[in-house]
């Protein structure tokens, strides 16, 4: 082995995991090898190309409180300021709620919004407040998990209040339903982006790509640290050796002293189930479940512009539009989310095309046809974040390989946020056996 550089560390996946992994791995000298499937970074939030028009394959957006994913965005070259639409925090749900904070200091910004929200009577906004002053007071942490739900109705939040604030809430930040969803997820999720600074409840919505927002910019980074990254080449196995680990790509066999891996749930657990050690860790992130996400991009005449840049919509199939022109200057582009499981897998793309339009025109007031669509369906966007899951750690049966994902143990649901915490997390786990032969 190299003996300036003794770790040798490949990583599988160029999504913001494996990207987060490798810059902290670049930025401590240490020359790491990416392989990606694909033929773009990003994974699961990625840039995509469509009727000449950049589209991604998802409408993400950031949190304030998202501080490791900021913090490397700036540290391959973002600019926040330049790269962001940065929102103060605002949930409206067109004609029907609205809670806007004002510019005071955390918690009091949003104590106050809460007891200002429009479309809540007075008992619900007082009802709501008190939740989250029963939380604070206790750190927001449970002894046990539980439902959201029920979470929710032992401190008297009615089905109103739940149906107007909390499940929008949950839907956007858990991607599952509020009925299936972790109590405590939810909980760390309110802890870092409403009881922070304020800042940290800011929504940053991204004017670039995601693939060009981060992954893109981290691959920089890491090959000008003498590093390598290949798109289009995904891993067929891992082989596991006494002095290292082989991995076997479409372009033959590489050996490395380390691996994180950092893809897919589903292409991990291929690999690991035809290797021995890590046929257990396999079972686990099988016996996940998944929820989807739909993208429906509408192509408007560039007139047309929707209210405000990021709008919800009550009791329809559409959860959340964003317009894309008031964002990253795409004028008449409206991308409509839906998030979770739902009656809307049951339409076709050109059915579910068509309901937005419609809900659009009865919600919006939007008359004119698109002039093109296109949706987005991520079936298995996120694992599905319920009570008490059992989620893989990053430690895996062999000492040499640690796993990284969104899904994969943390305190987070499948956010940005969450992935690349765990890419750092286990970058730092191979930094600590930087010396380890």
């Amino acid at each position: 082995m190299n003996e300036k550089y003794p770790l040798n560390p490949a990583i599988i996946g160029g999504g913001y995991a494996g990207m987060a992994a490798a810059v902290k791995l670049a930025e401590q000298g240490i020359p790491v090898t990416v392989f990606e499937s694909a033929k773009q970074l990003g994974g699961r939030a990625r840039g995509v190309w469509s009727h000449e028009t950049q589209l991604d394959n998802g409408q993400h957006i950031l949190l304030g409180c998202y501080h490791q994913t900021l913090q490397l965005i700036e540290q391959v070259g973002g600019n926040l300021d330049r790269d962001f639409l940065r929102l103060p925090l605002q949930l409206t749900l067109h004609n029907c709620f609205e809670l806007k904070a004002p510019p005071l200091p955390a918690p009091l910004h949003l104590l106050v919004g809460l007891l200002s929200a429009r479309g809540l009577t007075f008992s619900q906004r007082l009802l709501a407040a008190r939740f989250m002053l029963a939380m604070r007071k206790i750190r927001f942490k449970l002894p046990d998990d539980l439902g959201a739900v029920e979470l929710l109705r032992s401190h008297k939040q009615d089905e109103s209040l739940i149906r107007l604030l909390w499940e929008p809430i949950c839907i956007a930040a858990l991607n599952t339903p509020a009925h299936k969803s972790s109590a405590r997820i939810l909980l760390n999720v309110l802890r870092d982006s409403l009881n922070g600074s304020r800042s940290d409840s800011d929504m940053l919505l991204p004017k670039l790509d995601f693939s060009r927002l981060f992954p893109e910019r981290a691959a920089e980074y890491v090959q000008q640290r003498g590093g390598q990254v290949f798109t289009g080449c995904a891993v067929e196995a891992i082989v596991p050796h006494e002095s290292g680990i082989e991995l076997i790509t479409e372009t033959g066999p590489h050996n490395f002293s380390h691996i994180i891996c950092a893809s897919s749930p589903a292409s991990s657990a291929r690999l690991f189930r035809a290797v021995t050690q890590l046929a257990p860790v396999a079972t686990q992130i099988e016996a996940l479940s998944f929820q989807p996400i739909y993208t429906v991009y509408l192509q408007y005449p560039e007139h047309i512009r929707l209210p405000q840049a990021m709008l919800g919509l009550d009791r329809c199939f559409t959860q959340w539009l964003f317009d894309k022109g008031r964002i990253a200057g795409q004028r008449g582009l409206i991308a409509a989310v839906i998030s979770a499981e739902g009656s809307h897998q049951e339409q076709s793309h050109e059915q579910l095309a068509l309901t937005v339009a419609q809900e659009l025109r009865a919600q919006i007031g939007i008359t004119a046809t698109p002039l093109w669509h296109q949706i987005i369906a991520e079936k298995r966007a996120t694992f599905s974040c319920e009570p008490n899951l059992s989620r893989p750690p990053a430690m895996t049966p062999l000492n040499n390989l640690v796993l990284a994902g969104d899904y994969t143990a943390g305190d987070y649901p499948a956010t940005l946020e969450g992935a690349v915490l765990s890419g750092i997390r286990c970058a730092n786990e191979l930094l600590k056996r930087k010396n380890t032969p």
